[in-house]
């Protein structure tokens, strides 16, 4: 998991598959890159099947920015999550 200034690049570990946000994204598309399995219907074949794979919960989700490791919560709807938008939506549009 690393972060890229040059090429406003996050990455992350979430419910054990790799996610990658390029810059610049809105908000909302944040959102659903990170919380991808909570994605409301109508869905893909692809997004059901990632959303339905196999992952250890042992494991924590996080995502690494600029500002350090952040963990996931598994809700997208708490306070956290909502602060987790806020720092990485900054860190891909530094200009707005």
């Amino acid at each position: 998991m690393a972060t890229d200034a040059s090429s406003r690049r996050i990455t992350g570990k979430v419910q054990g598959r790799d996610i990658v946000l390029n810059g610049p994204l809105s908000k909302d598309e944040i959102r659903h890159k990170v919380w991808w399995w909570q994605i409301p219907h109508p869905e893909t074949a692809q997004e059901r099947k990632d959303r339905l794979h196999e992952y250890d919960s042992s494991q924590k989700n996080v995502i690494s920015t600029l500002g350090g490791y952040y963990e996931v919560s598994d809700d997208s709807r708490t306070p956290e999550a909502d602060e987790l938008v806020e720092l990485v939506y900054t860190e891909l549009n530094p200009d707005d």
